[in-house]
C-alpha cells in the first residue's frame, strides 16, 4: 500500500524513549507489529517507524488510506486539500521538536 504522505526526521533519544513519549503525546496510539500507529476518521491511519540512527533514533511517519468503504474517494479528496503535504510535513516538524530533549 502507498503511502499518502511521508516525513522522516531524528530525534537525540533512545528509540525507548521516543516510543514511550509517542504513546504519551499521540492521541489514541498503540504499538502494532513493533510501530506506533494512530488511526481515526473513517480513512486516516499514521504509522511512526522507529530505527537506529546517528546519535538517537530515525523516525519515519507513513500516512496511508484504512479506508474500508469509499475507499476511491480518499485520495480524490485530499488532492482537493490544498496544502496536505505540507501540513503533514509541519505537523511532524513539531512533533520532531517536542520530543527532541
Amino acid at each position: 500500500m502507498k503511502p499518502l504522505a511521508e516525513a522522516t526526521g531524528h530525534v537525540a533519544a533512545p528509540i525507548a524513549d521516543v516510543r514511550r513519549r509517542l504513546l504519551e503525546l499521540l492521541e489514541g496510539a498503540r504499538t502494532e507489529d513493533g510501530l506506533i500507529v494512530v488511526q481515526g476518521g473513517w480513512w486516516y491511519r499514521a504509522e511512526y517507524h522507529l530505527s537506529p540512527g546517528d546519535q538517537g533514533t530515525r523516525v519515519t511517519l507513513l500516512v496511508f488510506n484504512a479506508a474500508t468503504t469509499a475507499r476511491w474517494a480518499v485520495p480524490l479528496a485530499n488532492r482537493f486539500f490544498v496544502g496536505f503535504q505540507a501540513e503533514v510535513h509541519d505537523g511532524f516538524q513539531k512533533l520532531l521538536h517536542t520530543l527532541n530533549p
